[in-house]
């Protein structure tokens, strides 16, 4: 991937994960891990496939971003999600030091970027982060919609 990969093009990437998380009854959840241009990580949902509350794409895809970089800091790196991080990744994402996050769909219901909580501009955490909200929302909205659809 180079440099010159837009947030449209890299949120196709993550909904193209996202679609791979249907195959294992996942909710389609996909993320990205962007350095320098280059896409290092990408994940989607796997928590029914693990039975881990915690495997949510945006979790998934950092931890492998920080055993390519080596390091937990993820300093510079954005972070492209299908669906609004909620306040445990966003946690997370604050923890690893990324720089930018960007999302499709908001997540009105347990989002932590913007629509219930904003832990990437709370100043009283110790880093902040840039959020860039509805690219490609609603592809992602409706990718998730017809999944909860087909479940009913």
């Amino acid at each position: 991937m180079t440099a010159s990969l837009s947030d449209h093009d890299l949120m196709g990437l993550a909904l193209d994960e996202a679609r791979a998380a249907t195959s294992h009854g996942d909710v389609p959840v996909g993320a990205l891990v962007v350095m320098d241009g280059q896409v290092i990580a990408r994940r989607h949902n796997e928590r029914e496939l693990t039975s881990d509350p915690t495997a949510h794409a945006e979790l998934l895809a950092i931890r492998d971003a920080a055993a390519v970089t080596g390091s937990w800091r993820l300093e510079g790196a954005q972070v492209v999600v299908t669906l609004e991080p909620c306040v445990m990744c966003a946690g997370a994402l604050q923890q690893a030091r990324v720089a930018r996050v960007v999302f499709g769909a908001a997540d009105m219901k347990a989002g932590g970027c913007g629509s219930l909580y904003h832990l990437g501009t709370d100043p009283r955490l110790n880093h902040e982060f840039a959020t860039t909200h509805n690219v490609r929302a609603v592809e992602c909205a409706e990718l998730l919609q017809a999944f909860f659809a087909e479940r009913r």
